[in-house]
């Protein structure tokens, strides 16, 4: 079986669900290496280097959340996307938090779960146009970083992607439904939450100089604050609404 589209490494305790995610996988050419605790995933990850993690919260030992946990200590940034048995929000936006690009909840489509994974990866290429600038906010396309305020700014995949997006069209007010379509690759009012998260996680790194405008029943847009016409609501950079 053709490895050509990279390493992905799925930590899955339940032995089916591991077999029927390697085989849709490996059909879509990825190579495949799977485990059934999280400190065995953590150090194939470490030592592999794929290019996505298929990670499972309810892993005996060391949990997935763990493990993402410590991948970001360490300054990985490989993309992550959880998978849970549990219908439970809270488990969702605590992975989200910790710096995972995706989620999906048992039971799922094998479909889904590859097209899923082929999102998060069409997030870490570059896009067309290599800088864009608002305010003191700085993104380089091509090298994949970030400055807020001259300091460099270490965003998950998926941060990067949805930032990247905003700044296309300053002032254009997205609603959740768009973002999702056009960062996740999917569109559910379930997810508008994901959406919410990531942008409270990018306020967090980019700190006071975030462009980021909540609009409050709609959605999101990008703004230079430092422009002389800009009219933002005095709770416009708060949390979700």
């Amino acid at each position: 079986m053709g490895t050509g589209a990279g390493l992905i490494v799925v930590a899955e305790d339940d032995p089916a669900v591991a077999g029927l995610v390697r085989m849709y996988l490996a059909r879509d050419g990825f190579g495949v290496q799977t485990y059934a605790d999280g400190t065995s995933a953590l150090q194939a990850i470490r030592t592999h280097r794929p290019v996505a993690v298929v990670l499972d919260i309810g892993l005996p030992g060391t949990d997935g959340i763990e493990v993402c946990r410590r991948l970001r200590a360490d300054g990985d940034r490989t993309p992550i996307l959880f998978v849970t048995a549990r219908d439970d929000e809270v488990d969702r936006i605590v992975g989200l938090e910790l710096g995972a690009d995706d989620y999906v909840t048992k039971p799922f489509s094998p479909r889904e779960l590859v097209a899923r994974v082929h999102a998060v990866l069409r997030r870490t290429r570059p896009a067309d146009d290599d800088r864009r600038e608002l305010g003191d906010v700085v993104l380089d396309a091509v090298r994949h970083r970030v400055w807020s305020a001259g300091t460099e700014v270490h965003l998950t995949a998926t941060e990067f992607d949805l930032l990247a997006h905003l700044l296309r069209q300053p002032g254009r007010v997205w609603q959740r439904d768009e973002l999702l379509a056009a960062v996740w690759g999917y569109g559910s009012d379930a997810g508008s939450r994901t959406v919410d998260v990531h942008v409270s996680q990018l306020r967090a790194k980019l700190g006071p100089t975030c462009p980021i405008r909540t609009v409050r029943g709609v959605g999101y847009a990008a703004d230079d604050p430092h422009a002389a016409d800009l009219a933002r609501p005095a709770d416009g950079r708060g949390g979700a609404g």
